[in-house]
């Protein structure tokens, strides 16, 4: 692997991811770890690459090197659930049960809608009690999360009680005679490595060969004690996990079918219900959810047949068992069935004053409802989460669903105020990833709603966070987004100038121009009334005269001719 790295990584950080992630599903961790240590390469640090390195690593049985990556997820994002719940699958593989329950519990409270935590609390709890018993001494009143650290610290007392300490001169002798141990339940335990751990204490017997060293420095007997060492602690772990008693009962349990007329022990009942949850989630994650639906609604009938001094929380597992149920079914698209499994498991929730119950179930209910489009249902269904949401975290996503359902609906408003208060949750949960969805809704609102500027300056906050995280595709998107909003904005300046002007314009003329231009006018207007008067006046007077004078002249003119028959007249 060192020659590889030291060729460099072929390849894109997207392209390795994906490349890692198909080999891993396809069963060759070895070839995947070789992808994400090139991907990381590229982009030291990356959370996600380390988890998916660190699963590689814990398949491959090398503990040491998942654990380091598990805890390098979380150096930067200590609220990581993802690095959370595989730094815990490491410890609880190395055998740590007490500090995997820990981080189990962490996990769980920063995302108590994940159904792996509580499988994982379950399991290392139970690994405790098959290792040390269940303490009957310590009695607690209360039953929260701290309630553990109690349990752990009452192991850790009886592991010391247990403990036999041998003197450290005889501690190599006593590694190379064995434990004292049952022959036929170590052969059953280790399997297939039985005989490899034989051959070594075989190797043991070679006085010659033990005393001759490696390349290293190491001798031949470190290297075989170590061999040795790692198969007891192996086959400590295994006991611890299931004994081997408890692993043929299993079986005779399975091979009887539950038959109801047995009486069935309480810790056969809790063994049952843990494995068979372990195998459903296990099945949907695997991406088969037909298998995971069918195997639920099997366990969902043989819970029903069962009654409830076998099963004290009987209604809250069959109303988990729904949950399931419906989550199978959306992930095979039948979303009808879906939403009635979601309602079956709100109906028991509530009829069982189960809080968290209730919360998962309008979760559900939600998405359903947002998958076929009726937005405004599973609005009022995530309105109705809203009171029950514990974390920031959880607050954060939630709001973002419900603010990306008005967006969808065309309430920008509504939109942008949702996005906005999922910003203010992401901050305060400090989760980048989070703040770059909650300001990529806020800026799509603003879009909307024709505020461009503070849109253009929403999806530059988004694209910071994107790179920040290294998410290329989100980079892509959001610089698309962000040209689109930059045109519309200087589009909008552009408009908004060309107003200004016309308005500038209109002031302007009518109030110095125009205003001299219509007063011109007017004075003109006036002098020519004035000058028509005046015409008038002397054709007035001018007609006055020629009036008079015609008048004259005719009077003359009768006045002769009324004179002339008087000439003729005898005198």
């Amino acid at each position: 692997m060192g020659d590889a790295e030291g060729e460099g990584p072929s390849g894109t950080f997207p392209s390795l991811m994906a490349e890692g992630a198909l080999l891993s599903r396809r069963g060759e961790p070895g070839k995947a770890l070789l992808s994400f240590t090139n991907a990381l390469q590229l982009q030291a640090g990356n959370k996600h690459c380390l988890v998916a390195r660190s699963m590689c690593y814990l398949k491959l049985g090398d503990t040491e090197n998942s654990l380091r990556d598990a805890e390098a997820s979380l150096q930067n994002d200590k609220t990581f659930s993802k690095g959370l719940y595989q730094k815990a699958e490491t410890l609880y593989t190395m055998g740590d049960f007490e500090f995997a329950l820990v981080y189990y519990h962490r996990g769980h409270r920063l995302r108590p809608e994940l159904q792996k935590f509580r499988l994982g609390i379950q399991k290392a709890q139970e690994a405790i009690d098959n290792s040390v018993g269940s303490p009957s001494s310590v009695k607690l009143e209360n039953k929260g999360d701290l309630c553990f650290l109690s349990r752990q610290a009452e192991s850790k007392k009886v592991k010391q009680k247990l403990q036999v300490k041998a003197p450290k001169k005889d501690q190599k002798q006593q590694s190379k005679v064995g434990p004292i141990r049952n022959e036929k339940t170590e052969r059953q335990l280790l399997g297939e490595l039985y005989a490899d751990k034989a051959y070594l204490e075989k190797l043991l017997k070679d006085a010659d060969l033990i005393k001759s060293s490696t390349k290293y420095g190491m001798t031949v007997e470190d290297l075989i004690l170590g061999g040795i060492n790692y198969l007891d602690t192996r086959t400590e772990f295994w006991q611890q996990q299931k004994p081997i008693y408890a692993r043929v009962r299993d079986r005779k349990l399975m091979q009887q079918r539950w038959l109801p007329e047995r009486k069935r022990k309480p810790s056969e009942v809790a063994r049952y219900i843990l494995k068979s949850m372990e195998e459903i989630d296990m099945l949907l994650t695997s991406s088969c959810p037909e298998a995971s639906c069918k195997k639920a609604e099997h366990v969902l009938k043989t819970i029903q047949s069962w009654s409830e001094d076998e099963i004290p929380n009987k209604n809250e597992l069959i109303g988990n068992l729904y949950s399931c149920i419906g989550n199978a079914q959306i992930e095979m698209g039948q979303m009808g069935a879906a939403l009635q499994s979601h309602k079956m498991d709100l109906e028991i929730a509530r009829e069982n004053d189960l809080p968290d119950a209730v919360s998962r179930a309008l979760d559900n209910i939600g998405r359903v409802y947002a998958r076929i489009g009726k937005f405004q249902q599973a609005i009022d269904t995530w309105e109705e989460k809203i009171p029950l949401a514990k974390t920031s975290l959880e607050k954060t996503w939630l709001f973002h669903e419900i603010g990306r359902c008005y967006l969808e609906l065309d309430e920008a408003a509504e939109a942008q105020d949702y996005g906005e208060k999922s910003l203010q949750s992401a901050e305060e949960e400090g989760d980048v990833e989070w703040q770059l969805n909650a300001s990529v809704l806020v800026a799509q609102a603003q879009v909307k709603l024709q505020d461009f500027q503070s849109a253009v300056m929403n999806f530059e906050k988004a694209l910071e966070k994107a790179k920040l995280i290294h998410n290329d595709a989100a980079q892509q998107a959001i610089i698309i987004a962000l040209d689109d909003a930059n045109k519309d904005f200087i589009e909008e300046l552009r408009a908004e100038q060309r107003r200004e002007r016309l308005e500038s314009f209109r002031d302007y003329d009518y109030d110095d121009d125009y205003k001299e231009e219509e007063e011109a006018e007017n004075q003109k207007e006036r002098e020519e009334n004035k000058q028509k008067e005046t015409e008038k006046e002397e054709n007035e007077r001018n007609g006055r005269g020629e009036e008079a004078e015609g008048k004259e002249e005719t009077e003359g003119e009768k006045g002769e001719d009324y004179a002339e028959p008087h000439q003729d007249l005898p005198e």
